[in-house]
């Protein structure tokens, strides 16, 4: 049985402690992205709602004010036949 030289040996576990520091340094970066993620998507939820009611309230404002230009309009209207 041939048995493998110490240098082959030592290369082998050079490699393998590579790959392992490799392994747990990807792991690291994965997990901070991870965390990012959940913080945009967290952000991006928020933002979401905001705009929900930023458009709710526009549409409220819109409404409104389609409301008073009618109303400025009948208004006119009144007075140009008061003045006639």
């Amino acid at each position: 049985m041939l048995r493998a030289a110490p240098f082959d040996r030592d290369a082998e576990d050079a490699a393998t402690s590579l790959r392992e520091r490799r392994w747990f340094a990807a792991f690291k970066a994965a997990s901070e992205v991870r965390a990012e993620c959940e913080t945009l998507l967290e952000s991006m939820a928020l933002t979401q709602l905001a705009w929900n009611l930023a458009r709710a309230r526009l549409a409220e404002l819109e409404a409104l004010r389609d409301t008073l230009e009618e109303e400025l309009s009948e208004s006119d209207v009144r007075e140009e036949r008061t003045a006639a």
